[in-house]
């Protein structure tokens, strides 16, 4: 498909686009939607709650922080909808707000009575509890708590303390024998649980909830009962609480960077003097007391968010760790595929049949084991990888470290810049160049993304290479909630492709053109746009075409201008987004025949799948990318074909169809930008995507099953 002139000025106008910041804040609604579902078990709503404040802090840390610095650096330029930056964050506002209120009394109003049914009780005042339970809390504070503390004056001669990213504080009034006031700090300790359990340190009352009675106190509560013990001979006159947001978004000049590991490192130690962006205080907080915060923070009101309730809600994640299975969902336990448990190995199962895992319903176990035996594998000549989130205790590390001392040639692609994931991608790699991994810390101006293994094995037929490409990441804790795509397979063509990826990634590959692959930043971009195009004549000359995209944000503004075309061609397009949309669909004229879904459940839906219908002659690609800039012009990403065609029957079937059926979780988004659910009629049998994929598992549900893999 060819751009031109005139067809970007049809399309590319800011009524045609939603603003990307208020479409991510609509999927964060969705999210508070799934705490409010009267239908979910209690401590499932607590997650969703814990959920949507910590998407809340990520925003703030880097959308918003990126909207201010355009305010610093009086950039003007507008957003793809035409919004300023002052315009984007005054909307911003807005739509928080409203939703910010709901929630606190939603948790205030029904969360606290539930807990309270079923015998938990959240006590924000320390008199509410008994006179033992009380001085027990005291001991623990002198004991646990009072050796971490540290008040920090603020006068002429001591300057404003430095306050960390998302630390919870308290702003204290203290007044002097003399008559003086003063301004203190004391930052409460992130390392000890916001959320204390009371019956876990009264030693006379049973442990672990035994007694069926779970009891906690906020750590904030029980630090205001006794600030006069950090301050002796001074009266304190107010304390409130008060939590602060910085901007963390790093910015690396890659260019100019002798050592990238380095720079890295050093940036990361920068990250946390990052402005701030928003103070959080409670709604008690004298005004005098917020100025002062103000005033020396830097920021300005408009940075202000007053809190009716308690602040940093994530920290209420801890409560679903209660063993309470009758306040939970039921619990699920993936399966392994049958085929793996055949007795060949896992290369000749590889080598007679593509084999497809979807994570969470499929275990993650395969992955490990495919790691384990190239690394154990005599016949095995080398590994090459790429690691973008890997996660704490990681068994593939363990596995690739193997293979590098039993002298096999192990190559990983170690992606430093894996937001928030740095330190712990330092410090993996430099285990991984300890036991002689060759070790790549990415490329300059560009992230890898694309998550790739490719295993080299001597056999008697000569050299053979085995490879998995998925949409996730080699996570064994994210591959139980993210619902992703993994592809073994010893395609010829598949193989080359990523053997030259490689070679690109650790080398001075040019590679310009691949067999099987859309490789971006080279030609992903241009081969979504030419499969677009030929759905667009395929209707000319047959009378249908069809576009399935399932992915977790849709910004691209060329893209989106290609699908408008598709529409106004009367291609009929479903999109299935989880979070960002900036298309506007069923608008007449320009998206009538495009409709967007959106599903947020109990697993977080990740995979990336692309369908074209081709004249009855179905393409189905799966990817590690959205269709967002970044996406297809500044990270390295994968989109492979599915080639087998039963795998290609359940990702149409099973994945897509029932998706786009969901009549329970499915939402469908409006031209206004508001979802509404997809609720079913009395006529429909209902319908949810995930449980249905859950519930295929079961040993009784075996006959239906998509794929018949045991052989």
């Amino acid at each position: 498909m060819k751009l031109s002139k005139e067809y970007l000025q049809k399309y590319l106008k800011p009524d045609n686009f939603f603003n990307r910041d208020l479409s991510w804040l609509e999927f964060n609604r969705r999210v508070l939607e799934e705490a409010l579902n009267p239908e979910l078990p209690l401590l499932d709503k607590i997650k969703f709650v814990s959920i949507f404040f910590s998407n809340l802090d990520e925003f703030y840390m880097i959308r918003v922080a990126g909207i201010k610095e355009q305010l610093r650096a009086k950039v003007i330029d507008t957003s793809i909808d035409g919004l300023t930056p002052i315009e984007q964050l005054r909307k911003i506002e807005s739509t928080i707000q409203p939703m910010l209120k709901q929630l606190s009394d939603f948790w205030r109003e029904e969360i606290i009575p539930r807990l309270k049914e079923n015998k938990i009780y959240i006590y924000n005042n320390l008199d509410e509890i008994t006179k033992e339970e009380r001085d027990a809390l005291n001991q623990y504070f002198l004991k646990e708590i009072y050796p971490v503390l540290t008040p920090l004056a603020f006068d002429p001669g001591r300057p404003f303390p430095y306050i960390s990213n998302l630390s919870l504080s308290f702003a204290i009034l203290i007044k002097k024998p003399s008559g003086e006031k003063h301004f203190a700090r004391v930052k409460v300790p992130g390392i000890i649980p916001r959320l204390l359990r009371i019956d876990n340190i009264v030693k006379s009352k049973p442990k672990n909830g035994s007694n069926g009675t779970y009891k906690y106190v906020w750590i904030g509560d029980l630090i205001k009962s006794n600030l006069s013990l950090l301050f002796p001979g001074l009266e304190i006159l107010e304390s409130y609480l008060f939590r602060i947001t910085r901007d963390t978004d790093l910015e690396i000049q890659e260019d100019e960077a002798d050592d990238l590991l380095q720079m890295i490192e050093e940036n990361i130690k920068q990250r946390k003097f990052g402005s701030v962006v928003r103070l959080e205080v409670e709604k008690q907080m004298p005004e005098y007391m917020i100025d002062i915060l103000i005033e020396n923070l830097e920021i300005s009101r408009d940075d202000l968010h007053v809190i009716d309730g308690n602040l940093g809600l994530s920290d209420v994640i801890l409560l679903y760790d209660l063993q309470l299975p009758h306040l939970k969902e039921k619990p699920f336990h993936p399966v392994t595929p049958n085929i793996f448990e055949e007795e060949e190995n896992t290369f000749s199962l590889i080598r007679r049949k593509d084999i497809m895992l979807h994570h969470p319903y499929d275990s993650f176990n395969p992955v490990i084991e495919f790691i384990k035996l190239a690394s154990r594998d005599p016949e095995v000549l080398a590994i090459k990888q790429t690691l973008y989130r890997v996660g704490p205790n990681s068994p593939i590390i363990k596995y690739l470290i193997e293979a590098a001392e039993r002298k096999k040639q192990v190559a990983v692609l170690v992606e430093l810049k894996a937001r928030f994931d740095e330190e712990n991608n330092i410090f993996w790699a430099r285990e991984l160049e300890k036991a002689g991994v060759h070790v790549v810390y990415g490329l300059l101006g560009l992230k890898t993304h694309a998550k790739m293994t490719l295993v080299v094995r001597k056999e008697i037929d000569g050299v053979k290479r085995y490879v998995h490409l998925s949409s996730g990441n080699y996570n064994i804790d994210t591959a139980k909630i993210y619902s992703d795509i993994g592809l073994f397979t010893a395609d010829q063509n598949i193989c080359s492709d990523v053997s030259e990826i490689f070679n690109y990634l650790t080398g001075y590959s040019e590679q310009k053109t691949f067999r099987k692959l859309w490789v971006a930043p080279v030609n992903k971009r241009q081969k979504f746009l030419d499969l677009i195009e030929r759905e667009i004549k395929n209707v000319k000359t047959n009378g249908k075409g069809h576009l399935i995209f399932k992915l977790n944000a849709l910004v691209d503004p060329l893209l989106i201008a290609a699908l408008y075309e598709s529409s106004a061609k009367d291609v009929k397009i479903d999109l299935i987004v989880r979070g960002i949309c900036c298309l506007i669909p069923q608008v007449p004229g320009l998206s009538e025949n495009i409709r967007v879904i959106s599903i947020v459940g109990r697993f977080l839906e990740h995979a990336r799948v692309y369908y074209f219908y081709n004249n009855g002659t179905e393409e189905i690609y799966c990817s590690s990318a959205d269709l967002m800039q970044r996406n297809l012009d500044r990270r390295v990403e994968t989109t492979f074909p599915i080639l087998d065609t039963d795998i290609k029957k359940y990702i149409k079937e099973k994945i897509l169809d029932t998706s786009l059926s969901d009549n329970e979780k499915a939402r469908i988004l409006l031209p206004t930008g508001k979802f509404i659910f997809n609720k079913k009629v009395y006529t429909e049998e209902k319908v949810n995507h995930q449980e249905f994929l859950m519930s295929r598992q079961h040993p009784a549900s075996k006959k239906i099953l998509p794929i018949e893999i045991a052989e």
